[in-house]
């Protein structure tokens, strides 16, 4: 296996999975939130509880700029901050129950576009996408 090609196939196939993912969410945020706190939310969405750290790491934004834009969607009560019993300094941030609602209501519009996007496929192509996605998932996004 020339690993060097393989290398570039990963660069083709994920700059494919932004353009999909682009495809996917245009538009499906609502106007009163920007496409950080977006993604901000997307990212507690899938993984909450999460630290500010997490989503530094996740989105690469700076500690400033994520305690800023976890500040604004904790003004429009989107999340939660729950401070660790252990450790006073660390605190978990998940949804609230207006984030809860905001999110399904995105997910149910990128949900629509994406059966949209596969409503032609066979249920054996399906399968093998199921088990790419699977296997990605567990051999190289999460070694």
């Amino acid at each position: 296996m020339d690993k060097k090609e393989l290398f570039y196939k990963l660069v083709s196939f994920t700059t494919s999975v932004h353009r999909v993912t682009n495809e996917l969410t245009k538009n499906a945020k609502p106007n009163s939130i920007s496409q950080v706190q977006y993604n901000i939310l997307e990212f507690i969405a899938v993984s909450q509880p999460v630290t500010p750290s997490e989503i530094n790491d996740c989105l690469n934004m700076s500690i400033s700029n994520t305690s800023r834009e976890l500040s604004k969607l904790n003004e429009k009560k989107l999340i939660e901050k729950i401070n660790d019993n252990k450790d006073k300094r660390k605190q978990y941030i998940h949804l609230s129950q207006d984030g809860e609602v905001l999110m399904k209501e995105v997910f149910g519009t990128i949900e629509a576009r994406f059966l949209n996007r596969i409503q032609n496929t066979s249920e054996e192509d399906l399968k093998e996408i199921e088990r790419a996605i699977d296997t990605l998932q567990k051999k190289l996004f999460h070694p």
